[in-house]
């Protein structure tokens, strides 16, 4: 069944639920990145010029089975009160008596922002109860939050079948065209930027991708493991030893695979993670008592030279500790590589999305996804729990 969008719903004087990913980072109680709130704009705001009174979900941060101040959407109701320019009302809770009858008072170009969905352990475990209090706010559902689209929670799965009049908004298609292309039959040369800390949370998406892709760059903390595994020397470097047979195994697909798997040759090394410490390039091998923190030179020429042959390009996961300035460079060196290259290029969300947007060249990348796992699930091919809940 095709999944209806948002401009095939019933709309006028109907409340409608809009799940949204409003997870955003926040710094002592205000927005410290609106990237996930415009990228929301665009679904509310037809909402509102078509007659719809939006009722606006989601969760914030990962609060400990309660409620937690810090991590109140009351910030991003304000905020979206005042780029919308409409009275942005807010919930204390996201169910109850009392939120159900500030979503029946909504009037035209009226908002109401639900509290954080994740104060209720119910969310996470798609309680059935708490799915249909959920579901009881609204007339029509629309899910706009990609970056959760992976999650089997309630306000994503468990209330969708409670009411009838479902589809997915502007975001959750501008995502889906975007990465639809990338299993289909992308122009070549494809090229995969893999960074980030941990190999054994991209071990599916890997082996997927080994199968379309013609070369895989490999950085972050992940390539110490697969240095590791073929005896180069890492230091202190993070690595996971319990996953170097499956390292080797991959390295052996990718040969027999004709896939180039680029790994770094060179790294910026340091004693200790702090913006103190003292940097400096080594490599292949890095000694005892230092740990690679980001890239070296000779690498980002090396990753630039397939980059500036690409024609499709996938990126996730930082390729050092880039929230520190000097671990930095080899991250922004690649997203520069990566905008002038003119390639059809796809940036992965989570950190290498911010890294983008921090680098000011976001216009010049053709996506910048709002999600990190949920991106990383689809390309290996994984069904996502959210579309498989619209088309029902």
């Amino acid at each position: 069944m095709p999944l209806r969008t948002i401009e095939e719903l019933p709309m006028r004087g109907r409340r409608v639920f809009v799940r949204a990913d409003l997870n955003v980072p926040l710094e002592d109680g205000a927005i410290a990145d609106t990237l996930r709130i415009d990228e929301a704009l665009p679904s509310i705001k037809w909402v509102i010029a078509n007659g719809g009174r939006p009722v606006i979900a989601s969760h914030l941060g990962r609060p400990k089975g309660g409620r937690d101040p810090k991590l109140s959407l009351r910030p991003i109701a304000e905020y979206l009160g005042e780029v919308l320019h409409v009275e942005a009302s807010f919930a204390e809770d996201c169910v109850g008596d009392a939120v159900r009858e500030q979503s029946r008072a909504l009037g035209p170009k009226q908002v109401l922002v639900l509290e954080n969905l994740r104060f209720h352990p119910e969310e996470e475990r798609n309680d059935d109860a708490f799915s249909r209090e959920l579901a009881s706010l609204c007339d029509v559902y629309v899910n706009d939050a990609f970056g959760a689209a992976h999650r089997a929670h309630a306000s994503v799965v468990g209330m969708v079948p409670y009411v009838a009049d479902h589809g997915m908004g502007n975001l959750m298609k501008k995502e889906i065209d975007h990465l639809t292309p990338l299993l289909g039959s992308p122009e070549r040369p494809y090229i995969v930027i893999l960074g980030g800390a941990k190999v054994s949370d991209k071990l599916g998406v890997i082996r997927s991708l080994l199968q379309r892709v013609d070369a895989l760059l490999l950085g972050g903390a992940m390539a110490y493991t697969f240095l590791a595994a073929q005896g180069v020397n890492v230091g202190d470097s993070r690595t996971e030893p319990d996953r170097f047979d499956t390292a080797r195994e991959i390295l052996d697909e990718a040969k027999k695979r004709g896939v180039n798997v680029v790994l770094p040759v060179d790294h910026v090394a340091a004693p200790e993670i702090s913006p103190e410490a003292m940097t400096q390039v080594l490599g292949p091998d890095i000694p005892a008592g230092f740990k690679g923190v980001d890239i070296g030179p000779a690498t980002i020429r090396r990753f630039g030279n397939e980059i500036a042959h690409a024609k499709t390009i996938f990126w996730n996961g930082p390729l050092g500790i880039f929230e520190i300035e000097p671990f930095s460079h080899g991250t922004f060196a690649i997203v520069e590589e990566v905008a002038r290259s003119g390639a059809f290029s796809v940036i992965g969300g989570g950190d290498s999305a911010a890294a983008v947007m921090r680098s000011g060249m976001q216009d010049d990348i053709t996506h910048v996804s709002t999600g990190g796992g949920a991106s990383l699930e689809f390309l290996e091919g994984i069904e996502l729990p959210a579309l498989r809940a619209l088309a029902s």
